[in-house]
């Protein structure tokens, strides 16, 4: 598989990575996540992005894999109290969460520990990043990020404290390409897309029953790119080709507990990046369709 350099950290990345919030949301078994993982890494992957607030996320890949820790880069997320009796945030609250991951992880680093989404107001006061940073002096993560959409994840690439940015970035949600992305290449900041098939909100053709979703499939109403009317694979196989074609991205997450369907994903990237034109028509209609309220979805 394809690998690139995720900007100035010294790491070259799998174009494709595994998000693992799918297999600590839906129950998944160590087993079914030892297959799962064990065939990712086995073709090519060594990006696996996870969460503290993924349910049993952490807990699935450090049984599943931690055996084959050298043979992949682990991200992870803190910021949410999921256990913790302490509030969102608080800086006490975020050094318990890193060493908990560490343990459910079965690691004794984690390579990017990213904070989950806080706001810019949270951001401008510090603690928060300082927490990072003394776990990276202490060795517990290589590299520190921020994790989110818009104007704080603008804050948090400016402010030039951290390695590296998980963003969304895909062909309903847009907004980073122009007004992060840029950014972070000049910052030397390695990129990571996060939901890049836009959740296949248009695969029934109906508005999804999941209310996540909704915000994309309304868009993709409005967007109606031509190519969401044939096939399905097809469709999907554009979508995740847009978003790897998109400058300065160097790794997409795609998260499934189905055990085929990562190397169904890698298929689609055969034929490689879409051609100059056929990114160009996509960004097009985005600009001339997009409405100036369309930011970012955390």
């Amino acid at each position: 598989m394809e690998k690139r350099q995720y900007g100035n950290t010294g790491m070259n990345v799998s174009i494709l990575g595994f998000g693992g919030a799918e297999i600590g949301f839906q129950g998944a078994t160590v087993e079914q996540a030892g297959r799962l993982l064990g065939s990712a890494l086995d073709a090519g992957l060594n990006v696996i992005d996870t969460a503290e607030c993924y349910d049993s996320s952490e807990e699935l890949i450090g049984k599943a894999v931690s055996h084959r820790r050298d043979d992949f880069y682990l991200f992870t997320k803190c910021g949410h109290a999921s256990g913790f009796d302490l509030p969102d945030w608080n800086p006490m609250l975020l050094e318990q969460s890193i060493d908990r991951s560490l343990r459910r992880l079965q690691t004794d680093y984690i390579d990017v520990i990213h904070l989950h989404s806080c706001s810019e107001e949270l951001l401008r006061q510090g603690d928060v990043i300082d927490v990072l940073m003394r776990a990276k002096e202490k060795g517990k993560t290589r590299l520190i990020g921020y994790s989110g959409d818009h104007k704080a994840a603008l804050y948090a690439v400016r402010s030039g404290k951290f390695d590296s940015l998980e963003t969304s970035i895909n062909i309903a949600d847009s907004e980073a390409i122009e007004l992060t992305v840029p950014e972070a290449a000049k910052q030397g900041m390695g990129v990571v897309a996060k939901r890049p098939i836009a959740n296949v909100a248009w695969k029934t053709g109906k508005k999804p029953e999941d209310r996540y979703q909704h915000t994309y499939w309304e868009r993709l109403e409005k967007l109606d790119y031509d190519f969401l009317h044939g096939d399905l694979r097809n469709s999907v196989r554009t979508a995740l080709r847009f978003t790897l074609s998109v400058p300065g991205v160097h790794t997409a997450i795609v998260g499934t507990a189905k055990t085929d369907r990562w190397l169904e994903n890698a298929k689609l990237l055969n034929d490689g990046l879409l051609s100059g034109d056929e990114y160009r028509e996509i960004r097009s209609r985005w600009k001339e369709k997009a409405a100036a309220d369309w930011v970012g979805q955390g």
